[in-house]
């Protein structure tokens, strides 16, 4: 497992937190996300899943990944 941490905006609620969570879940990933510090700690089998679609999927989301 290889574990990322994502400066993520506009999250500021527990509606964000269950989305971002929720869908990282959905592609396999496992997401903590930290309001207070606008990030998103993802840990992640490599061989299953890319950074750069762990990133697209927060996206789709509606929030912008830095």
């Amino acid at each position: 497992m290889k574990n990322i941490t994502l400066q993520v905006e506009g999250m500021s609620c527990q509606h964000c937190v269950i989305s971002i969570e929720g869908a990282l879940k959905e592609v396999g990933a496992t997401g903590k996300v930290d309001l207070k510090n606008n990030s998103v700690d993802v840990a992640f089998d490599e061989n299953q899943l890319t950074i750069d679609r762990i990133k697209e999927t927060i996206e789709e989301q509606g929030y912008d990944v830095l």
